[in-house]
């Protein structure tokens, strides 16, 4: 379960500040760094993990380089905890999320925190290929390859995942623009050559169990190896040194191991007697080795949404969602209007449903309700379909009937992140006290199960205009503590401190969190660790 911003660990001390040292033993080579132990497991808990790779999400927000949208949040993770369900270890944290990055790659960190670039998610061509690439992550967390390189390469760089997490940590506060995006590519770049160096046997590992998890939950157990043959095949068409894409570095393709993947997958559908749509993760067995998990979602239940006949596909609503979110809106609405005057097979409901998307975003959105209008005729039920529908609407002025189809599909999915989040931002928009109370009433449940900080943002603007300024200022302080700046967290919350109107409890919880910012603040100041909050915190620590 993802950690709640009320709940700030202390373990994250520990965290940042060996990300510190990781980095600047990259930049200096004169760092002398302490003895961790030979031990894999001594070297880092499991608990301490989670707080690495919470840390290294926070500060990945806080340079801009997370796709952070409910929906695809909630499609990613579902599709995760599917394939962790039928995993070796279903019962250990995970955490799915989108880098935005257009390099065709993904990576593991500590704590079972998985990312995927948007890169990676648009050239896929069909859910079992990204749930593939997923699997083969998931594989390398649950083989423990992360603790045997962080062992075998403790005199390098202590707890290596983490030099990434160092380079964003120490790059951010010179807030240049797109230093953000080099600083992590550097990151990434040291972290992929010591993968090669030190895990290159595992990746064949990773690939068996990978192939294993993908037909206990269903997946074409060929994904695989058809995914990194059409990723060789660049190669093969020319392309080179620098063109050659980052997930064949340090993920390496040969024929053998194309050829190993294809015949363990066929292995399988022999033994399993898989039929194309066929499902082999049994719901009595996940639940022996499972339940009652409470992060871990019943991966059957997600299959028979796949079985209808005439449905949408909802992986290529969700790629072309990616590609529109981590893209240039104004650019994709001409690309998708090209494309789709020129190419006739171009034209597509996923496409289609891009390009009202593109045109929401980049401010047309009366163009948009008319794209939405031929999808909705054909598929009317569809979720993210009438939610692009709301948004179209909202943007294009149509406030009324954008609230009405937000009050529809919060009736009927009134736990969804993405319809919570949606509708509370219309009734907070250009709505008056009670719209704003009801905003604020929608997305209060949401917030103890969410690291989301659109969520809290929203949260806070529904509570302000709702009157209720001391709970709008607690979540202020919480969006800015998950979005990697907990300074001004603890700034917003002296603030708050000193009011007047406080009554006990809302002066309890305010020192309550500031109680637990406190040790964090002070270390990352006496290890001289940047934050883009307290860019002077580092004082030349790392040149």
């Amino acid at each position: 379960m993802p950690m709640s911003p009320r709940r700030p660990a202390p373990r994250l001390l520990t965290a940042l500040v060996l990300a510190g040292l990781a980095f600047g033993a990259g930049a200096q080579d004169n760092v002398r760094l302490p003895d961790l132990g030979s031990s894999a497991n001594a070297l880092i808990s499991p608990q301490e993990a989670q707080d690495y790779g919470a840390a290294m999400l926070h500060q990945m927000r806080a340079l801009n380089m997370v796709v952070d949208d409910p929906l695809l949040d909630d499609y990613l993770n579902d599709l995760g905890y599917r394939l962790v369900a039928a995993s070796a270890r279903p019962k250990d944290h995970f955490a799915f999320f989108i880098a935005k990055d257009p390099e065709i790659n993904a990576f593991a960190a500590p704590g079972g925190y998985i990312a995927v670039n948007s890169g990676l998610f648009v050239i896929a061509q069909s859910e079992s290929e990204l749930a593939a690439v997923i699997a083969h992550e998931i594989g390398h967390i649950t083989q423990n390859h992360l603790q045997r390189a962080f062992e075998a390469s403790k005199k390098d760089a202590p707890l290596l995942a983490l030099v990434l997490l160092g380079a964003i940590a120490a790059g951010s506060a010179h807030n240049g623009g797109d230093a953000g995006m080099a600083v992590l590519a550097g990151g990434q770049g040291l972290l992929q050559q010591k993968q090669i160096n030190f895990t290159r046997k595992d990746e064949t590992e990773a690939d068996r169990v990978g192939i294993q998890t993908l037909a206990n939950a269903g997946f074409d157990p060929d994904a695989m190896a058809a995914f990194f043959q059409r990723m060789e095949d660049v190669l093969s068409t020319g392309a080179g040194g620098d063109d050659v894409p980052p997930l064949l570095q340090d993920h390496p393709v040969t024929t053998v191991r194309i050829s190993d993947a294809k015949a363990r997958a066929r292995q399988l559908i022999a033994a399993q007697k898989l039929r194309p749509a066929g499902l082999a993760l049994d719901k009595a067995e996940w639940e022996r080795q499972t339940a009652p998990i409470p992060y871990v979602k019943d991966p059957t239940a997600l299959l028979a949404s796949h079985a209808r006949p005439g449905a949408l596909d909802t992986f290529l609503l969700m790629r072309e969602r990616v590609r529109v979110l981590a893209g240039d809106a104004q650019q994709l609405a001409t690309y998708y209007a090209t494309n789709l005057a020129k190419q006739h097979g171009f034209d597509t409901p996923s496409n289609r449903y891009g390009y009202a998307l593109a045109l929401t975003r980049s401010g047309n959105g009366a163009k948009a309700v008319g794209e939405l209008q031929s999808l909705l005729a054909a598929h009317a039920n569809n979720l993210v379909l009438r939610l692009a529908m709301a948004d179209a609407r909202l943007q294009a002025g149509q406030r009324d009937q954008a609230l009405a189809i937000y009050a529809g599909l919060n009736a009927g999915s009134p736990r969804n992140h993405a319809v919570a989040l949606a509708y509370a931002k219309a009734l907070t928009q250009g709505g008056d006290k009670p719209q704003a109370t009801r905003a604020a009433d929608l997305l209060r449940p949401l917030l103890d199960d969410s690291d989301e900080p659109d969520i809290y943002t929203a949260y806070a603007r529904a509570s302000e205009k709702a009157g209720d300024s001391v709970r709008a200022g607690e979540a202020y302080a919480d969006a800015s503590y998950l979005s990697g700046r907990p300074f001004d967290a603890m700034e917003q919350l002296k603030r708050l401190l000193k009011r007047p109107d406080l009554d006990y409890y809302a002066r309890a919880r305010i020192q309550a969190r500031m109680a637990e910012l406190t040790p964090l603040l002070m270390e990352l100041q006496k290890r001289r660790i940047q934050t883009p909050d307290n860019p002077d915190s580092g004082n030349g620590a790392n040149r």
